[in-house]
């Protein structure tokens, strides 16, 4: 789910190139205004502009190390800028027609572009890095101007890849390899190689149907993905230069791609708007028996003992035969009785693979031929038993670990995948609904309406059960009788159930808890996503993207304290309160729903909670206390207010005098008849040479000499006048009549006054 966060709307006209910097919070925009912006994406707004390019600008990216930004355009040059200095270290001329992209080699002192004159150019600039860019240099002025007439020398081309037919559209290069990829107007992506001295075309992959718009090589696999004016996304196999898969638009052409630069997606800009995807899941197969994990890694079969924590590779698996991305194992069953393991994966349309492990197989990763068979889901329902889903006829097939048929079954509703429910039962899933069906007498024991189900976790007792959709989690009996909902706005990855009846879960950046009377809260958040596979007291076990085992202790104190309210353990509730061992808002929420905000108060750690509750309880000693530790300007100014509030005038001053606002400080003085500190204040007030402090101050005061030498010194001779002639002081009033009528007189001689 994508959430407009900012606009920035200062091109006049389109915006056809935008790159991020790897660490500074900074954009590059170029676009049809001829016009390059480097922007500040915190502070909102455009830092400044860079100006030299006669037409379109195509696109713009910052350099991995170097404070370098090159930029592509239709006037048939590429630019290099100092975004530092704000200047055009060097202009790359050869293209002739408009260059279409340019970029930095990810490694080495190189840049690739390509244009509609049909070619492809790698330029070196190694000799940049010796040029430094100074605005105030007058020879360096001298030598841009050249540089800009002329062209620069200190990038000089090193490869012209000559071998498409039409314009080109795009070039990239590889990220490690010495690579090169393009994509023209010949409806062709070209795959060039590179060395020291010479490059040459490699291969060619055709598919596309019209032009191809841009091109890259994948980060972290072996392939090529690419989107054209043809509606389609298609992704190659870079070794064997095929073709694994094309994603389709009805109405839309594809334009630009772009990848994230750690984790696993990919984005495609269109007609319409853009696509975010990934290539493959990322979720690897694996199931729990005990202190066991069973898990597929790499085309490995892998165990992990949760107790020792100790990893070992068992057997290896069939290695996928069709060249087709998501081929990984999507399922995986295990029987502890039999020692077996069920992998299902999406290869020919849906197989599953019975392994056998020997017991004393562990550690030795013998290969073994597994027992094969055509099947959308498999699962063990028995000790010797499996159900294979047959998804064409809608039954399931149990088969014996022989991989016989023993018996068939007709489902009581369509049904698309399977799951365990028990012993001789199964979760059955369709659209919209999941029903529990009792295999021995043929009887549905449980149907519920859901959304569509991806994940099904019971608990350890088989009395409850989570049904984990890509927005919520529905907590059911084993009978699929409703027990509560959880409905979320990012996607829910993964879930497990602890000792004490929680469930435990994770979405794309939190792990949550959920309790059965439907209370939920977060636990903590997460940096990337997790896949929980088992909970023991505050310790998660979980795999990561990469099938990485990996352990992370969480404080479970919020929920065994509000799970300890909801079963009235009020000795432990109690106990819990007394080791101070509560924190977090969730836990304050509760306690003040259930009517104990007072004690909410005395046992939050974060100093911004404690000081919002000291606030509302009124309790201003905890909020002074809880100040001084944030020690920020808006919390002094919020403790002001209240204990002005209350009255507390010692609360207030220190309060004032934290945030220096001295005009509420001389006025608190004013109101409480502290003349000394109000005599202070004026001292202050000069010393920061404050006029209308020292007014005020003296105003307050009631001094009028003061007044009066202040508005003299301010310049201000009528007021001062005024002031000294009412108040009595005649000489001081002649004084400055006298002044006032001299600089009268000078101003009739031709000299204004200064006011």
């Amino acid at each position: 789910m994508g959430t407009l966060i900012d606009r920035f709307d200062e091109h006049d006209g389109p915006v056809r190139g935008v790159h991020f910097h790897m660490s500074q919070p900074l954009f590059v925009s170029g676009g049809d205004d001829y016009k390059i912006k480097v922007w500040n994406y915190k502070l909102h707004r455009c830092l400044f502009t860079l100006l030299g390019h006669l037409d379109y600008i195509r696109t713009v990216q910052f350099h991995h190390e170097h404070p370098w930004i090159v930029s592509a355009s239709d006037d048939q040059t590429i630019r290099i800028w100092n975004w530092q200095s704000r200047t055009c270290i060097s202009v790359l001329t050869g293209h002739n027609h408009y260059v279409m992209c340019a970029s930095f080699h990810p490694k080495e002192d190189l840049v690739v572009s390509a244009s509609l004159d049909q070619t492809v150019r790698v330029w070196d600039i190694g000799s940049l890095k010796k040029k430094v860019a100074s605005p105030a240099d007058d020879i360096l002025r001298l030598s841009q101007m050249n540089t800009d007439l002329f062209g620069g020398v200190d990038a000089v081309v090193k490869y012209v890849l000559e071998g498409h037919d039409r314009g080109v559209n795009w070039a990239a290069f590889h990220p490690t390899l010495p690579l090169i990829v393009s994509g023209a107007d010949d409806r062709q992506v070209k795959l060039w190689r590179m060395n020291d001295t010479k490059a040459w075309e490699v291969d060619t992959l055709r598919g596309h149907m019209n032009n191809v718009s841009c091109v890259m090589f994948h980060a972290k696999q072996d392939i090529i993905v690419s989107n054209s004016e043809d509606k389609s996304i298609r992704v190659w196999d870079a070794t064997k230069r095929t073709g694994l898969q094309t994603f389709r638009r009805e109405h839309d052409r594809f334009w630009i791609l772009a990848a994230h630069p750690d984790i696993n997606l990919l984005a495609a800009g269109h007609d319409s708007g853009m696509i975010v995807f990934k290539l493959e899941r990322e979720r690897p197969a694996f199931a729990v028996s005990g202190d066991s994990l069973f898990y597929a890694k790499d085309r490995f079969l892998r165990y992990y003992d949760f107790s020792t924590q100790r990893e070992t590779q068992i057997i290896p698996i069939r290695r996928p035969g069709s060249t087709s991305l998501n081929q990984s194992p999507r399922t995986l069953s295990y029987s502890p009785t039999e020692n077996a393991v069920l992998i299902c994966s999406d290869v020919d349309g849906g197989t599953y693979e019975l392994y056998m492990i020997p017991k004393d197989s562990i550690g030795k990763s013998d290969s073994q031929e597994a027992k094969r068979g055509p099947g959308n889901s498999a699962i063990f329902v028995a000790r010797n038993r499996f159900a294979v889903l047959d998804k064409s006829n809608n039954q399931v097939l149990i088969k014996n670990l022989k991989n016989e048929v023993v018996k068939k079954s007709d489902l009581p509703a369509p049904t698309d995948a399977i799951f365990y429910a028990g012993t001789g039962n199964l979760l059955c899933r369709s659209d919209d609904r999941v029903v529990v069906f009792d295999l021995q007498q043929r009887l549905v024991i449980g149907d519920l309406q859901t959304p569509f189900v991806k994940y099904v976790v019971w608990s350890s007792d088989m009395e409850s059960v989570a049904l984990l959709s890509k927005h919520s989690i529905i907590i059911t009996s084993k009978k699929l009788v409703h027990q509560c909902t959880f409905h979320e706005t990012i996607r829910v990855k993964s879930g497990a159930w602890d000792e004490n009846g929680v469930f435990i879960y994770t979405t794309l950046n939190h792990i949550k808890y959920c309790l059965p009377n439907g209370d939920s809260g977060i636990i903590r958040t997460l940096d990337d996503p997790i896949y929980i596979t088992k909970v023991t007291g505050n310790t998660i076990f979980c795999l990561d993207r990469d099938g990485k085992n990996k352990t992370l202790v969480i404080d479970a104190t919020e929920y065994i304290f509000k799970l300890s309210l909801l079963r009235k353990r009020y000795d432990h509730v109690m106990s819990m309160i007394r080791n101070s061992q509560l924190c977090g808002d969730a836990v304050i929420a509760y306690l003040q729903q259930k009517g104990f905000p007072e004690v909410a108060l005395h046992f939050v750690k974060d100093e911004k909670t404690r000081f919002n509750l000291a606030l509302e309880s009124g309790n201003i000693q905890i909020a002074v206390a809880s100040a001084k530790e944030i020690d920020d300007k808006d919390h002094w100014y919020r403790l002001g207010v209240e204990a002005l509030r209350q009255g507390n005038a010692g609360i207030v001053e220190y309060a004032y005098q934290k945030t220096k606002n001295f005009e509420r400080l001389s006025f608190l003085y004013l109101i409480n008849g502290n003349l000394d500190k109000l005599s202070k204040m004026l001292k202050i007030a000069e010393v920061k040479n404050d006029v209308m402090g020292q007014f005020h101050n003296a105003l307050y005061l009631g001094d009028v000499q003061e007044r009066v030498k202040i508005l003299e010194n301010a310049g201000h001779l009528p007021l001062a006048f005024a002031t000294a002639s009412v108040h009595g002081l005649q000489d001081v009033a002649e004084r400055l009549a006298l002044s006032w009528e001299m600089m009268s007189l000078r101003c009739q001689k031709g000299k204004k006054l200064p006011y």
